[in-house]
């Protein structure tokens, strides 16, 4: 008798490439439009299939695992960050999680890169004015930015993105500097010519770039609050392609408006899609709608990455990228 396939359901749509590898490998549920599931939605899905897809749209919280039946046993999360998911929670009952880690690395780093030459080269501003047929030539002084050549960047966070931002950082001729839960070993600073520093607050207060690279977490909330935010130097511009939780992003907000700090470049926000709307008034700040993995490459990769994790469990071994509490 042929094994039963798993059950598996899909909370976004995902490429039809990814979607078709799906459908032939399990029972798959998956979703007629790109909207995101409703909370009860999310509750019938957890209570009837084997596996849950989800993406960072997605709480799957405490009270959402508690009403799961007994089939669920694997998240597959479609994305590297799970601070969407009860990690710990889901343990307790027996369901383990997995991510996609590393497929986005350059995806998001070139992102970085991009929202810093933004920023300080004032690209938006020129684009506008292309936009609206008002340039009428040349000037000596006009949208003047600055040569990103001798500034120094402080990287938060030097995981694998954070490196990958570094060594691109160099070829711009930035000096890398760095904060990180724990010190690179010596072999990998050198080949980033990288310094560390101890005291975030040393390192924010002496930087003239500041990119957040770290993930959300208990401890990474508001790292960068309004006590840390005062530390900038008012002509440094801070840019985020991590999580927007790690900045108060309305005391950010009021530093932009009074000129305390001089730009900054954000591809996410504290609260999603509900971001401060006065960011849309300030012309030296740079707003993107989360794309910072927004590649067709990296979103086919993502979607391999999960159906491995799934087939590797289906076959009764360990997902080659669950997550444990531990690695939080």
């Amino acid at each position: 008798m042929p094994r039963e396939r798993l059950s598996v359901v899909v909370t976004r749509r995902l490429p039809e490439q990814v979607e078709s590898r799906l459908a032939e490998l399990f029972d798959v549920r998956l979703r007629s439009d790109d909207s995101p599931m409703t909370r009860e939605e999310l509750a019938e899905a957890v209570n009837s299939a084997d596996v849950l897809v989800p993406t960072v749209t997605d709480q799957i919280d405490a009270g959402l695992i508690a009403q799961a039946g007994d089939r669920l046993k694997l998240i597959a999360n479609y994305g590297a960050g799970v601070d969407h998911i009860d990690v710990a929670t889901a343990r307790q009952r027996g369901v383990l999680v997995s991510n996609t880690p590393g497929v986005l690395t350059d995806d998001t780093a070139d992102m970085t890169i991009a929202l810093i030459l933004a920023v300080t080269r004032r690209i938006p501003e020129g684009l506008a004015v292309m936009q609206r047929g008002e340039w009428s030539g040349w000037a000596p002084t006009a949208f003047l930015g600055g040569r990103l050549g001798g500034r120094r960047l402080g990287i938060l966070g030097m995981g694998r993105i954070g490196q990958a931002v570094a060594r691109r950082a160099a070829a711009f001729g930035l000096q890398v500097h760095y904060h990180n839960r724990r010190r690179l070993r010596p072999e990998i600073e050198e080949s980033l010519g990288a310094t560390w520093w101890e005291s975030l607050d040393q390192m924010v207060s002496r930087m003239d770039i500041i990119s957040v690279n770290c993930p959300s977490t208990p401890s990474t909330f508001h790292l960068m609050n309004a006590r840390r935010l005062k530390l900038m130097k008012p002509t440094a511009v801070i840019v985020n392609t991590s999580r927007g939780e790690v900045i108060d992003e309305n005391a950010l907000t009021r530093m932009l408006r009074a000129g305390e700090i001089a730009g900054a470049g954000l591809d996410v926000f504290e609260h999603g899609a509900a971001f401060n709307p006065r960011l849309r008034e300030l012309d030296n700040v740079v707003l993107l709608p989360h794309m910072g993995s927004a590649t067709v490459e990296g979103r086919i990769e993502m979607g391999e990455k999960v159906i491995i994790n799934i087939k590797t469990f289906e076959d009764g071994h360990r997902p080659p990228d669950q997550v444990v509490p531990s690695m939080l």
